[in-house]
């Protein structure tokens, strides 16, 4: 579940809608939010994509680390 607090967390911190965030990660906004909202869990490939998206590592995505870079 930690993933979906960080998704939702650091897409409001950079007021994005989202359906921007969807079309930056190259995914359908269907699967963004079921991701935001915990629903699934993305694949390998889209977890570095939300990564690079967001600036952070895929341990501060998933919950592993509170450090971002």
């Amino acid at each position: 579940m930690k993933l979906a607090e960080r998704l939702k967390s650091m897409r409001l911190e950079k007021n994005l809608k989202q359906e921007e965030v969807a079309k930056g990660l190259e995914i359908a906004v269907r699967s963004y939010c079921r991701y935001e909202y915990g629903e699934r869990e993305p694949n390998a490939s889209v977890l570095w994509r939300m990564a690079d998206f967001y600036g952070v590592t895929i341990d501060y995505l998933v919950g592993r680390s509170e450090d971002r870079e």
